[in-house]
């Protein structure tokens, strides 16, 4: 039985707290987001809460396996995005700085995508901080790189100004590569499309 707001939702938030370990345990670190409700300003919309989430026990693991599930196929859309955003690794520092502006611009928008609401600024420096690590750098080196160039611009429930995404976008390349990055190079026209178009 459920406990209801008489127990504070108690039963449920233990509940949640259990299918989490259990989860972690079976399938490893990949799977520590898979209850980060879009409402806290996470991707996952099949999961918001132990108190709203948890119900009968044949509903609450399908809820389980569906945010699992979405959680996976968002991890491995982001992972795409990583891979045709990254800068060739003999990329020069002026076409470095390009390529780590638009990853940042376009990284910044494929959260703002996922639906997140409160908190999804805390998901686009988790998300900037991994593509930086993933293109080789230190993970304290990238998270400072991030804090660095978003510093505070980004609010909770307030969709950011294009100017101002473009803006940490700039201070994002230039404090890594010391270069600001250049603009309108027609020989990256194909590029800027595909990356529009993902």
């Amino acid at each position: 039985m459920l406990s209801g707001t008489a127990g504070g939702w108690e039963a449920e938030s233990r509940c949640e707290s259990h299918i989490d370990a259990i989860v972690r345990e079976r399938y490893g670190t990949w799977a520590w987001g898979w209850s980060w409700c879009y409402r806290y300003g996470g991707p996952i919309g099949n999961w918001v809460s132990g108190p709203s989430s948890v119900t009968t026990p044949d509903e609450t693991a399908e809820r389980v396996v569906s945010a699992l599930l979405e959680w996976r196929e968002w991890l491995e859309r982001t992972a795409r995005r990583f891979t045709e955003l990254a800068p060739p690794p003999d990329a020069s520092p002026e076409d470095r700085s390009w390529h780590l502006e638009r990853a940042c611009v376009r990284l910044v928008t494929h959260t703002l995508d996922s639906g997140a609401e409160g908190g999804w600024h805390r998901q686009a420096s988790i998300v900037l901080g991994w593509f930086l690590t993933s293109t080789g750098m230190d993970r304290a080196e990238a998270a400072r790189a991030v804090e660095s160039a978003i510093g505070g611009r980004f609010e909770s429930w307030v969709t950011p100004e294009r100017t101002l995404i473009d803006s940490v976008g700039e201070d994002l390349a230039a404090g890594l590569t010391g270069h600001a990055p250049y603009r309108d190079h027609r020989e990256r026209a194909a590029l800027e499309a595909l990356h529009d178009r993902c």
